[in-house]
């Protein structure tokens, strides 16, 4: 059976990856994720009810896999934990204006489409952990760049 984990490219077993490459059958799971995304999406702009909520389960579940995929590399595993959770805040503000609770008030002047901030954010969060603390204190690691 060959060898489907990602494989990182060296010029010899001592030195550090030079680059990260992303084995065929998973390029083609991305391919296919960006695939249901964009349903996913033109169905919320079209107000596709039904097709809008059932390309949430593959657009969330293949961002998830790529995420577990990626997890030996810190760059690509943050980047992926945010396009994640960037999927989760607009499903969730996709569902909410497709059952019409996003304008209801949850409190003061915050309506229940702004509970999608909480996944924004977070994915915001894993980027700056990303950016601001590990790759400075990872500088001499290739993977960081």
């Amino acid at each position: 059976m060959a060898n489907t984990a990602p494989q990182a490219t060296q010029t010899n077993e001592q030195e550090a990856p030079l680059f990260y490459n992303i084995p065929l059958r998973y390029r083609k799971m991305e391919n296919l994720h960006i695939v249901f995304w964009l349903f996913k999406d033109v169905a919320w702009c079209m107000g596709w009810r039904p097709l809008g909520i059932v390309m949430i389960i593959p657009t969330l579940l293949i961002s998830i896999i790529i995420a577990w995929r990626t997890r030996q590399y810190m760059s690509e595993l943050c980047h992926n934990i945010a396009i994640s959770l960037w999927i989760s805040a607009n499903s969730y503000w996709m569902v909410s204006e497709f059952l019409h609770f996003d304008t209801n008030i949850l409190f003061s002047e915050y309506t229940f489409k702004h509970l999608a901030l909480v996944p924004f954010v977070l994915g915001l969060v894993t980027l700056g952990y990303y950016y601001l603390y590990w790759k400075h204190t990872h500088k001499n690691d290739l993977e960081t760049m």
